[in-house]
């Protein structure tokens, strides 16, 4: 079994910065991602950034890559998202997802068998 954690989210103004951590406990596997979603308001969850385990390849939508940078501290079984210059439309749930077995669909929900809680993120007008 796997549990995530998400924290780190808050509010913070347009054009500034926020770091968002999930922890992970549970089994280790070796063909493994981990991914950030987000969900807006009577949107879908929609993919933002994903890390490949087994050599760190990262993987971006479009609408954050250069603003965004997702990481992993595997000694800490922790994953980050570096959030900079934030828009209000980065406005959303941010959710922390796990895919014990990654087989090259990064970006799609279903992929992903584990989910954290989620953190809110607000980025005022």
């Amino acid at each position: 079994q796997v549990q995530l954690i998400e924290s780190g989210g808050g509010l913070v103004q347009a054009g500034g910065s926020l770091r968002l951590s999930c922890t992970k406990s549970g089994r280790t596997f070796e063909r493994s991602a981990m991914a950030w979603f987000r969900q807006k308001p009577g949107k879908e969850r929609e993919f933002v950034a994903a890390i490949k385990s087994s050599d760190g390849t990262t993987f971006y939508a479009d609408s954050v890559r250069g603003r965004f940078n997702i990481s992993k501290d595997s000694a800490k079984n922790t994953l980050y998202l570096q959030m900079s210059s934030l828009k209000p439309d980065d406005t959303a749930v941010y959710y922390c997802a796990f895919d014990s077995n990654y087989h090259g669909d990064f970006a799609g929900p279903r992929a992903y068998e584990y989910w954290g809680r989620g953190t809110q993120v607000t980025v005022p007008p």
